[in-house]
């Protein structure tokens, strides 16, 4: 059994000043992204987040204490109303020192197991089995070029951006490299010639066998993992996981075969002894921070599993 912590009560004086932190935290890389999509323009690098995942900016900037936090003040009669939160009755009150009558909240940890076990269980599984995996450095980045292999055949991707060493240089590195992508939604974005010269075979029903976490995909979407628990997990938590994410999403995209230097994102030249070892240093870091916040975020699961199987 896994046990579940007694709750922990936050006043509406401390709690008020978490959310707002949350908040600005979350304007610096929501607000420019809401500029540019008013304005109709795009950004290779700091749109991905907004865009490739299904987390809106508003679901982000929302605050969640996590489980086993109990919020009290007239301000959180508010989140009544939200999904997977509760009122506590009196009885509960006391438990937490609270005088009946006083208005708190708390995430509902049963409703959210029982209605969410399978995105529970599969997260559970995903993040067990990527932290016990050996990591693997020896991709370099490769996928973003074998997602442009030989594009003049197919459709353009990111149309309005060039290739670094155009065409057929691009086709070059990936015919001269190993190819050993392990992430299935990378290797999806494949074009078709570049598929069968993919070393792995990542599939949906391979992916919880497979994923490793040298991986930088994998370790991006520690953030759509954190997301997909909310709000069982807390604000500071998910953010932790997007800020990672974002910077793995700038770093594969300088070792992509896009010139961005013009956006502010000089190349890593990974077609290069010295790019590619560049590229493993920054790869190792992430990995290592990456299990950590996995660490974190199975310790959140934890509960949640023990609360979704049946009695």
């Amino acid at each position: 059994m896994v046990p579940v912590p007694s709750p922990t009560h936050l006043p509406q004086e401390s709690w008020i000043k978490l959310e707002a932190a949350h908040h600005a935290r979350v304007d610096r890389y929501a607000g420019p992204y809401l500029e540019r999509r008013s304005a109709g323009r795009k950004h290779p690098v700091e749109d991905f987040l907004f865009t490739y995942y299904t987390q809106k900016p508003g679901q982000l900037l929302r605050w969640h204490p996590g489980n086993g936090v109990v919020l009290s003040g007239p301000k959180a009669a508010e989140r009544a109303g939200w999904k997977y939160y509760r009122t506590l009755d009196d009885g509960e009150l006391a438990d937490v020192g609270l005088p009946p009558g006083t208005v708190a909240v708390t995430f509902d940890r049963r409703k959210f197991a029982a209605e969410r076990t399978e995105a529970i269980r599969f997260a559970g599984i995903i993040l067990g089995g990527t932290i016990a995996r050996p990591a693997q450095f020896g991709c370099f980045g490769l996928h973003e070029w074998a997602m442009v292999y030989r594009q003049d055949k197919f459709h353009l991707r990111h149309e309005y951006l060039q290739l670094r060493l155009g065409s057929e240089g691009t086709d070059a590195v990936v015919e001269e490299n190993r190819i050993r992508c392990s992430h299935f939604d990378a290797f999806r974005f494949y074009t078709p010639d570049a598929v069968p010269l993919n070393e792995l075979e990542p599939t949906r029903e391979n992916q919880r066998t497979m994923e490793q976490p040298g991986c930088l995909h994998a370790n991006m979407d520690l953030y759509k993992w954190a997301y997909k628990l909310a709000p069982a997990l807390p604000s500071e938590l998910m953010m932790d996981c997007f800020e990672l994410s974002w910077r793995i999403r700038a770093m594969d995209m300088k070792a992509s075969p896009y010139d961005l230097e013009e956006w502010g994102y000089p190349a890593i030249k990974i077609e290069t002894p010295k790019g590619k070892a560049e590229y493993v240093e920054y790869q190792r870091a992430f990995a290592a921070e990456a299990q950590e916040l996995r660490t974190r975020v199975l310790d959140h699961v934890r509960p949640l599993l023990e609360s979704a199987r049946p009695a």
